[in-house]
């Protein structure tokens, strides 16, 4: 359709498609396929203006998010998150309750981590779900977290990946100082990015120091106890009283009718499946590993997105 560059017909849609089957067997299908997708709203369906009474199918805002091509596009993620590799922990739900342990583990026989350094095609297309993600949270964060850096002189961001984010920052704030933290293996491939540094090491055992500590999407992917662990080291790195840590995380709102309420939901039960322990929080259980991780003083600043802006400080 996008390529189309206006409305089409099942017939015009059904030429696109790959398929050594006649129409005649595509498109019954394909009109019981659209008709389910319209009534979800992922495409608009209208009657032809030139009398001829056929239906007109064309994207609609939630289609838009889906275009390949374009700058703002969630089809990475939409693609990853739905692969036989990564629906297959789903199926291992009922064995987890009933045994405890990782679904993903279950049904790959390792952590996902492990899984991916060991197959190059699962890794790129979790670096490119993570990429396409990262763009839209980060062009949002910028746009409405305006003076949240101000007075800030140095930032480490922990579990920042190749620095692409950190590098984000540090371009729209050009006086802050970036050291860009994760495992050395990680670091390794990092580009040079101006202003950023890129350390290497483990925030389970220590966080370099700087005036406040950056963390996007790190925190959900463990348990209780690692995320206190972590947080203790980046209390230790930041300063008592000016110190300031910055996440980026999801918060849960309970009885909520908030617009992105169920996909919060549906993260939470991703985590279930494809991590060991990690899990979306509510503000009390945000509150609660701050709290002891030494962070007694925290504000929630929601954004138009999916994650909200957490701000904690050890006074």
């Amino acid at each position: 359709m996008h390529c189309h560059g206006s409305t089409i017909t099942l017939p015009q849609l059904a030429s696109g498609i790959n398929s050594s089957c006649p129409d005649v067997h595509i498109i019954p299908s394909l009109t019981r396929i659209m008709r389910m997708l319209v009534r979800k709203g992922v495409f608009a369906a209208h009657r032809s203006s030139d009398g001829s009474e056929e239906t007109m199918y064309g994207l609609t805002q939630i289609s838009k998010w889906l275009l390949r091509d374009s700058e703002m596009s969630l089809a990475p993620m939409i693609l990853f998150q739905n692969s036989q590799l990564l629906q297959a922990p789903w199926h291992h739900l009922s064995q987890c309750l009933e045994e405890g342990g990782n679904a993903f583990k279950k049904a790959h026989g390792c952590e996902m981590s492990d899984f991916a350094s060991q197959n190059s095609q699962f890794n790129n297309s979790f670096n490119k779900a993570m990429a396409c993600t990262a763009k839209i949270v980060m062009s949002t964060l910028l746009s409405h977290y305006k003076d949240g850096f101000d007075g800030i002189r140095s930032l480490v961001d922990v579990g920042g990946g190749t620095g692409e984010e950190l590098a984000e920052i540090v371009e729209f704030y050009p006086h802050i100082k970036g050291v860009n933290f994760d495992l050395p293996h990680v670091v390794a491939t990092a580009p040079v990015y101006e202003g950023v540094s890129h350390v290497g090491g483990d925030m389970l055992n220590a966080v370099p120091n700087a005036d406040a500590v950056f963390m996007k999407w790190i925190l959900h992917d463990w348990d209780d106890e690692a995320c206190v662990r972590i947080l203790k080291n980046c209390r230790k790195a930041i300063p008592e009283k000016t110190g300031k840590l910055v996440l980026v995380e999801i918060v849960v709102k309970e009885d909520d009718n908030d617009v992105f309420g169920d996909t919060a939901y549906l993260f939470d039960l991703c985590m279930f499946a494809h991590t060991r322990g990690g899990k979306e929080r509510t503000e009390k259980e945000w509150k609660q590993i701050l709290e002891e991780g030494g962070f007694l003083r925290h504000n929630i600043i929601n954004l138009p997105a999916l994650p909200a802006i957490i701000e904690a400080y050890p006074q």
